[in-house]
């Protein structure tokens, strides 16, 4: 993939932050006419830097109350059955392979503590689980900040 300019990079700031901006405004915010942001932002998608759009959505507006992340330590044999188990559990939002003592790390969101605790001793058939509630979530920077520095 070519690389990414300072417009490409703001651009990309930009549509993190609020991804229904027009070609038009995000042409006003870099500097350059809507045919020609327009144009950037179809080939950030086309080589595959911008990979959708979504709607994010308050979990508590939903009555998912509870958010915690479950740190799951298994073996290999039982990594599938794990990932299974989590791709069927609504509950979960993400899952994460990771390198350490843990192998994944599970994004739990649930209306309440019951059903978090199902998930959990559901979860530890597969091995030894860590939970941790979580308190706050701090907004995201975006991803084009790290990226930066790495140019």
């Amino acid at each position: 993939m070519e690389s990414l300019d300072r417009i490409d990079r703001n651009i990309l700031a930009l549509l993190q932050a609020d991804g229904r901006l027009t070609g038009a405004e995000v042409g006003r915010r870099v500097g350059l006419s809507q045919p020609a942001a327009s144009a950037r932002i179809q080939r950030l998608e086309r080589n595959g830097v911008i990979t959708g759009y979504r709607a994010v959505v308050d979990p508590v507006a939903l009555g998912l109350n509870i958010h915690a992340t479950i740190r799951l330590r298994t073996t290999h044999a039982q990594l599938p059955h794990a990932l299974t188990f989590a791709s069927r559990t609504p509950e979960i939002a993400s899952t994460l392979r990771v390198t350490g003592e843990d192998c994944l790390i599970f994004d739990v969101y649930c209306p309440q503590a019951e059903r978090l605790e199902e998930v959990v001793d559901a979860l530890a058939r597969y091995g030894p689980v860590t939970t941790s509630l979580v308190l706050r979530v701090y907004p995201q920077k975006p991803l084009t900040e790290a990226a930066s520095t790495t140019s």
